[in-house]
């Protein structure tokens, strides 16, 4: 029986479908029919959560303190674990009690802050390509979305300059992310200095999504919103534990700075969940003050396959840019290619590889792919083995025909 007289809230019908979950449709499907899958699509990093992590949270559910319901604010401890950490990596000083909330994972946090502050019709600033999630948030929360192109041209950096007056008076928010998913592109301390300064005149909030915050390389530190004078005035960061210490099916997150910001977002929360299994929270704590060996450990392997897929795209006639940070790569699609999407299938229909095609990080991601780094380099090496006998190539004379 259907329920054809019961259609979906408009908030629903005026999203589309979500890349992520059709590409698991057409994996289920591929492997039906015996494909040996080699998935580089979601971020979804490759190998255990470390051993202290998993131990501390093995202990914490025989503790039965843990059993009830958490603070619906997170466990203090927790919280100090989250702004101590903030002031060993960015000698920023954060309250634990007014600014800091633990989230169910960041990409729960960033929707619900959208509906915790945004009404409809208000005009939200959003780079394209962006997280999908920085943009379905508040597309939910029915705002109107005023997409930021990103371009190679200007490093995939926000052009604040290119920002017509009169948009970013109406503008309540802005939602961004350097480290950048999906192009990995980096920003300069400058430019959160100018993206404080913009918010400062027009009176804008800034999100800010550093969940690459660790998973840098060749010597570059991310920098934090909250290092920029004035930052904590007019902004939020959001971190994730689920990429640095392989704990996405944990779905632990947090978000710090403003606390009329983070009191609102606790506002809504508490009308809707009752917060973290306080025995992850412990094993959170322990993942927050691991020593630096592992970022070490985990930077190196991401590195590595980095320059491996690299030099391997080159051998087939591409130029991907070397990324310093991110566990992707951005990959421009061949000239003759329809599009991202017919790219990517036609990848995966082909190989068994599956790449993410970039319009699913909205219509400026259109004509590249991302690929994940979530292999090691005996497998990435299977998978450019594949592309390469299934003949794909980046050949730009042929943009011209």
């Amino acid at each position: 029986m259907t329920l054809d007289w019961m259609p979906t809230a408009h908030r629903l019908s005026a999203l589309p479908p979500y890349v992520f979950a059709r590409l698991d449709e057409l994996k289920a499907r591929a492997r039906e029919q015996g494909l040996d899958l080699i998935d580089l699509g979601m971020g979804n990093p490759d190998g255990p959560t470390p051993a202290p992590v998993v131990e501390a949270a093995r202990a914490a559910i025989g503790d039965s303190s843990t059993h009830g319901y958490p603070p619906f604010e997170g466990t203090a401890s927790f919280r100090t674990a989250i702004t101590d950490w903030y002031g060993r990596r960015y000698g920023v000083a954060l309250d634990p009690t007014a600014e800091a909330l633990p989230l169910l994972g960041s990409k729960e946090g960033i929707t619900h802050l959208a509906m915790a502050f945004i009404n409809p019709g208000d005009l939200v600033l959003v780079p394209t390509p962006a997280y999908p999630a920085h943009f379905r948030g508040p597309a939910i929360a029915g705002a109107e979305i005023y997409n930021l192109h990103l371009t190679a041209a200007n490093n995939w950096l926000i052009d604040f300059d290119a920002i017509p007056v009169e948009v970013a008076q109406r503008a309540k928010a802005l939602f961004f992310n350097y480290p950048n998913n999906p192009t990995a592109a980096t920003a300069p301390r400058e430019f959160f200095e100018a993206a404080v300064e913009f918010a400062h005149r027009y009176q804008i909030l800034l999100v800010h999504d550093l969940c690459y915050a660790e998973l840098a390389f060749d010597g570059y530190q991310p920098t934090s919103l909250l290092e920029i004078p004035g930052g904590k005035e007019v902004g939020v960061e959001f971190h994730t534990l689920s990429k640095t210490y392989n704990m996405a099916g944990w779905r632990v997150g947090f978000v710090v700075g403003n606390s009329h910001i983070i009191q609102g977002l606790r506002t809504l929360k508490t009308n809707l969940d009752y917060g973290i299994f306080a025995a992850l929270q412990r094993a959170a704590e322990t993942a927050l003050s691991l020593p630096d060996r592992y970022l070490d450990e985990v930077q190196q392997r991401y590195s590595s396959r980095r320059d491996f897929l690299i030099d391997e795209f080159a051998s087939l006639g591409w130029t991907v840019e070397k990324p310093q940070a991110t566990m992707y790569l951005w990959v421009q699609c061949p000239p003759d290619m329809p599009s991202s999407t017919d790219f990517a299938l036609a990848v995966l229909q082909e190989t068994g590889v599956v790449v993410t095609p970039g319009n699913a990080f909205g219509p400026g991601g259109e004509g590249y792919i991302r690929v994940s780094l979530i292999a090691d380099c005996d497998r990435l090496a299977v998978a450019m083995d594949r592309i390469r006998q299934a003949g794909f190539r980046f050949a730009p004379e042929t943009a011209a025909v």
